[in-house]
């Protein structure tokens, strides 16, 4: 079986390329809903929520210290914590708890 990649390519392209242009061809009117604002507007985060929690779970050796450093993340981003802070006390809670458990074991 012969697959030419540069069809595959084309084809992504059109599909990308459709996906941005649509919604600008199609509303050429300001949007007044309320509730269709706030929804296009706390999509982003919904998207890089989705995409971000696997990976949080899967970072490290142990799902022990990604859960601890996930809550850990959500408490000082919930005081309102630089994100470098954030960043930083996240790592060092797993850093702490994947060497509480090699100790352990």
């Amino acid at each position: 079986m012969n697959h030419n990649i540069y069809i595959y390519i084309l084809v992504m392209a059109g599909v990308t390329y459709l996906i941005r242009m649509l919604p600008l061809a199609l509303s050429r009117k300001e949007i007044t809903s309320p509730f269709i604002k706030s929804f296009l507007y706390y999509v982003p985060y919904a998207c890089l929520a989705a995409m971000t929690f696997p990976a949080i779970l899967s970072a490290t050796d142990s799902v022990i210290s990604a859960a601890v450093g996930f809550v850990v993340a959500l408490i000082a981003a919930y005081k309102e914590k630089s994100l470098l802070t954030v960043a930083l006390f996240a790592c060092a809670a797993v850093f702490i708890v994947e060497r509480i458990l090699q100790l352990a074991m």
